[in-house]
């Protein structure tokens, strides 16, 4: 497994038989999407734009696709009433490793949705705040629920973004996180061998 950040919060996640991209809405900021009609694409919201893709998910439910089981947990999007639950959580089992995408949630998960999310080695979790989503204390209390083993934080302040929102700083997001990055890389590819009871940061540079 291989994951590449474009920014915002999109990445792609390339596994030994797919190539997956999450939340491609790098158009409406500036940048040049990043999906082929050969990917798989995942949607966290009702927001994000479709993509020509071979396979789209942007609902709640279990999808079993080239050797990967994606499943969608309903979420409470960040900053909405609690009933309002339009925005999906994903994880990603691929290559005996599991991935969670959080998307602008909401930072209290109940006990149901944690059983359905389960144990995750990677967590990919907003932290850029502006009243649009996670800052890095609510990205720590999601962190906390799930313990995963690794931690990639997206949607933070870049240059080169036109965020509709202000974002902040990577890090000073990282302050209110709490963690020190024990990688900053191009491409993140995960080895079990590296991972202790102690959750490692780790930064992706947009590319």
């Amino acid at each position: 497994m291989e994951l590449t950040y474009y920014g915002a919060n999109c990445l792609r996640i390339a596994t030994k038989k797919a190539q997956i991209v999450v939340d491609d809405n790098l158009a409406s900021l500036g940048l040049r999407p990043v999906t082929k009609p050969t990917d798989i694409s995942l949607r966290t919201s009702e927001a994000i734009p479709v993509h020509q893709s071979r396979f789209e998910v942007r609902l709640a439910g279990e999808y079993e696709i080239s050797g990967m089981v994606i499943h969608g947990v309903a979420a409470q999007p960040y900053m909405e009433e609690k009933k309002r639950r339009s925005a999906t959580v994903y994880t990603i089992a691929a290559d005996d490793m599991k991935v969670a995408i959080m998307g602008h949630i909401h930072p209290q998960l109940d006990e149901e949705q944690l059983e359905q999310i389960g144990m995750v080695d990677i967590v990919v979790v907003p932290v850029g705040n502006g009243g649009y989503t996670l800052d890095g204390i609510g990205a720590l209390k999601i962190i906390k629920q799930i313990e995963p083993k690794a931690i990639i934080p997206t949607h933070y302040a870049d240059k080169a973004i036109r965020y509709a929102v202000s974002q902040v700083e990577l890090a000073e997001a990282l302050k209110s996180l709490a963690m020190e990055p024990a990688e900053t890389l191009d491409r993140y590819k995960p080895k079990p061998a590296d991972w202790t009871d102690t959750a490692r940061l780790i930064v992706l540079k947009r590319q």
